[in-house]
């Protein structure tokens, strides 16, 4: 009797229904990205993992929901994860399918990351704990292990994709200027070409539209990311997404402002191509130029359908070399990791950057998390905990945090003051060897305002015109908030400070990267507090 009513329970839990999420319901939320076969095994062991083999590690949806604490306790309320349907299964000389963007059967799950029951069972958790799921999914191509005349079309599954003719013919994008090559030419090499669905083809698009529905429906996706939007035609996207019935976000992988811009009329959100590459670059050396990104925001701002609001700002990701692969400067680093999370879009962390992984190009960007331990107590674990917190307070105590553009107040080759109120983000780029000053006249704070640097939880007060004038050491960056929304204690309970890791609360003292630590025991005690000590803040 008591199996039967497990049975019952389990299958009531499985058929949860899906957030009804919307473009600003995302907005308020953060993103952590993994690619589901290297963050975490279904039996919480670690094994070796070597990223030069290009090969399976054994990471798994399964693993994903045990490890749900470590990415929540971040302050992250949504996630998302690879590619999910079955994909080659052969050892190529570029490896295997790991990451999932290898498309072979869009009606048939990967097994290698678990089953379906897995997956609704990692949808209903993270429903269970107010988190969403985002999915990538791969529409413009399939893969193969032989080019024409040897591609085997019979391998595709469903069978609107068995022939030839269910393809473009082949031919290798050559020319990114042309826009027919971009969409109707064939990405991958001889070694994997990856086959260029005809979009086309109605009853193609009919497949489409209908398979993102039941995908969405299915597995309880309350978002999905699109790989490769800029290879298929625009007009596709809109009945696709339409389709979905969720927020859709697409990687448009160009760093055109104009380019990237036509794709915003078409979905709800795009990744902010444009500005990561400026923001790598402002940061990535000491002699880079913060007022490149500057000028980039603001072209995005008003060339974009809704600002960049509806953007998904990143530093990292599975397709770039991760920003340690080229700087270590930990100040660099700080800085350039606070940007997503204090401009206007939607924040995206990809897994491991806050471990401090330095994997470089595909594939070694791709490590397997276990190998870190999962450790909560390092300085880049607690600095983006600061900023998920810093974020949410903001936008909590402020109807107009998420609708309002920042504004450059200040703007120099080696410096920015950003505004978002009740936010001012300071960041630098001279460096662990800098102590860089901010002057803010217009800050926009009361006359006298008790404020609270939310990264290394000092206090400040503003001048009698509601002015900023501040310094930081060691070339740290400051994200400032009044302490009416972001108190004191708060700010300790999450760095650590009240568990024998104290420093100086006087602005000026050494603000470096101290090594803060906090029991991973306590953790979820603190992050309900936080959420009550928010929720109070936004009530007063």
């Amino acid at each position: 009797m008591i199996c039967v009513l497990c049975r019952l329970l389990l299958a009531c839990f499985l058929s949860l229904p899906v957030f009804a999420a919307s473009a600003q319901d995302w907005q308020k939320r953060s993103i952590y990205q993994l690619v589901t076969d290297r963050f975490a095994t279904s039996d919480g062991t670690s094994p070796a993992c070597d990223t030069s083999k290009r090969e399976y590690c054994n990471g798994t949806w399964q693993g994903v929901i045990g490890k749900l604490d470590y990415i929540q306790n971040m302050g992250f309320d949504a996630i998302w994860i690879s590619p999910v349907v079955a994909n080659i299964e052969e050892t190529t000389a570029d490896g295997q399918a790991y990451h999932g963007y290898w498309t072979e059967d869009q009606t048939s799950l990967n097994p290698h990351f678990g089953t379906s029951d897995d997956l609704k069972l990692l949808s209903t958790t993270l429903h269970e704990r107010s988190m969403y799921l985002m999915i990538d999914v791969v529409v413009n191509h399939m893969a193969a292990t032989a080019l024409p005349p040897n591609l085997n079309y019979s391998a595709f599954a469903p069978e609107n994709f068995s022939n030839s003719s269910d393809f473009h013919p082949f031919c290798w994008i050559t020319d990114y200027s042309n826009q027919t090559n971009v969409e109707q030419c064939w990405l991958g090499d001889s070694n994997v070409p990856l086959a260029d669905v005809d979009t086309e083809d109605p009853a193609i698009v009919a497949f489409f539209n209908s398979w993102i529905h039941g995908l969405v429906q299915n597995y309880g996706a309350d978002g999905i990311r699109i790989d490769t939007v800029k290879h298929i035609r625009k007009d596709f996207w809109p009945n696709f997404t339409a389709s979905a019935d969720v927020w859709s976000i697409g990687e448009v992988l160009d760093g055109d402002v104009q380019y990237v811009s036509q794709y915003t009329e078409v979905l709800d959100a795009v990744l902010d191509y444009p500005a990561f590459y400026p923001l790598t670059a402002a940061f990535g050396n000491t002699s880079g130029d913060l007022s490149a990104l500057t000028q980039t925001v603001q072209k995005e701002q008003s060339a974009y359908r809704l600002g960049t609001a509806m953007t998904g700002s990143f530093l990292e990701n599975q397709d770039n070399p991760r920003f340690q692969s080229f700087q270590t400067d930990q100040a660099l680093v700080l800085n350039a990791m606070t940007w997503p999370f204090v401009q206007d879009g939607i924040p995206i962390l990809y897994y491991g950057q806050e471990q401090g992984y330095t994997g470089a190009n595909d594939p070694y960007n791709r490590e397997a998390l276990w190998l870190s331990g999962y450790e909560e107590d390092k300085p880049l674990v607690i600095h983006v905990r600061m900023l998920n917190a810093a974020r949410k307070a903001a936008v909590a105590s402020s109807g107009n945090f998420l609708s309002t553009q920042l504004t450059f107040l200040t703007t120099t080759k080696n410096a920015l003051a950003v505004s978002k109120p009740p936010m001012l983000a300071l960041l630098s780029n001279g460096g662990s060897s800098s102590n860089p000053s901010w002057s803010v006249p217009n800050a926009g704070y009361k006359g006298g305002e008790t404020l609270i640097d939310a990264v290394s939880c000092n206090t400040l007060k503003a001048d009698k015109q509601g002015g900023v004038s501040v310094q930081s050491f060691n070339g740290t960056p400051k994200v400032i908030l009044p302490t009416s929304v972001f108190n004191e204690s708060y700010c300790k309970s999450l760095k650590g400070d009240l568990y024998g890791n104290t420093g100086s609360t006087t602005e000026g003292a050494s603000s470096g990267a101290p090594e803060w630590g906090i029991k991973a025991s306590i953790l979820p005690l603190v992050m309900t507090i936080v959420l009550v000590m928010v929720s109070w803040s936004a009530a007063g």
